[in-house]
């Protein structure tokens, strides 16, 4: 592996554009950490946590809502861990690895590989809210449900993480969040955590739904792992970016046990669009670049080759659609990673 350090230009740009972000009213703050492998992370920080707050700056150590990074960052890890162990089967489908059910389930037959590349076919829209008031278990009331689409065709799904968390569960014979503690205490990982986390200024808040409502904080904003007590294999992490970067300095490292997994998982499975495929759950680009992002604001970027990476942590949802005005951020980071 040869390194590639991040330029002083590299970095002035990426503090630049976080600056930019929080002028144009995308997030409130955010930080950016970035590094090389075997090096001390860099971290690069803008704004402030939220209004509520004042002027308390996010830092290494503010806690984020990372959303649908919960997928690279929980669910994936552990089923890649499972796999190893023998205790999940990347051909088998998710059912087997489920409380029993009776009678046809379409979508239990799902393979756990189709379940982490979003090519099994499944609902796209995901609203747990309209199973309340059932009597049958969720993992049922998944699996029964119709296709939506001939397996084999990428479509980013929800569902497919929310059974994925369900069968680690049921096939470890423990919740999904005390995997997903003993993995990130394993890894160093000492804030990372299933939420709910108490409202504090280390904890960054995301939306106010409601005019005069109390804004979400510490609670999962994601709609579906809010109803599943904020433990869902597709989001509901909170996390930092000090523990995102030891993170990702772990999957790119060569001694590291999910190594081997990260570049197995980041071999083209299935394309999204042009230039960009779906592998196992990351998304690959040009570059040997792998990444995924978060409905919250988050983002995180693999270069192996290059023994790079980078995250970011942002409470775009604070306002709203502003969110969308992250793209340029986002944009840039990958552009940033991919150079060498």
């Amino acid at each position: 592996m040869t390194h590639v350090p991040f330029t002083s230009d590299d970095t002035a740009r990426l503090a630049e554009a976080l600056d930019q972000a929080v002028a144009d009213g995308a997030t409130p703050g955010g930080v950016i950490a970035l590094g090389t492998l075997g090096e001390a992370p860099r971290f690069l920080t803008a704004g402030r946590v939220a209004d509520e707050l004042g002027g308390t700056a996010p830092g290494p150590d503010t806690i984020y809502d990372i959303a649908s990074l919960t997928k690279v960052v929980a669910t994936w890890p552990l089923v890649c861990r499972a796999f190893d162990a023998e205790v999940l089967s990347r051909t088998a489908p998710v059912r087997e690895y489920l409380p029993p059910i009776d009678g046809p389930a379409p979508s239990g037959e799902a393979t756990i590989e189709q379940l982490l590349t979003h090519t099994a076919g499944l609902k796209v829209s995901t609203r747990l809210d309209h199973y309340r008031g059932t009597d049958r278990p969720l993992h049922e009331l998944l699996c029964r449900e119709g296709l939506e689409d001939t397996p084999g065709r990428h479509r980013y799904v929800n569902r497919g993480y929310i059974l994925l968390g369900l069968a680690l569960a049921h096939a470890h014979g423990r919740p999904l969040d005390e995997l997903g503690r003993a993995l990130w205490d394993d890894l160093g990982m000492t804030s990372t955590t299933y939420g709910p986390v108490t409202r504090s200024p280390q904890v960054a808040p995301t939306e106010r739904r409601i005019p005069g409502a109390p804004r979400i904080w510490g609670q999962a904003h994601d709609d579906n792992a809010a109803l599943l007590g904020g433990v869902a294999g597709h989001a509901g992490v909170f996390s930092t970016a000090r523990d995102l970067a030891r993170y990702a300095g772990y999957l790119i490292d060569p001694t590291g046990d999910l190594h081997d997994w990260l570049r197995a998982s980041t071999l083209p499975y299935v394309p999204i669009e042009t230039g960009l495929d779906r592998g196992l759950a990351w998304i690959c680009a040009p570059g040997d670049v792998a990444y995924h992002h978060g409905f919250t604001g988050t983002s995180l970027y693999l270069a192996p080759g290059s023994g790079r990476y980078l995250a970011i942590l942002t409470n775009a949802v604070y306002h709203g659609e502003a969110r969308r005005k992250t793209a340029p951020l986002r944009t840039l980071a990958l552009k940033t990673i991919t150079a060498t």
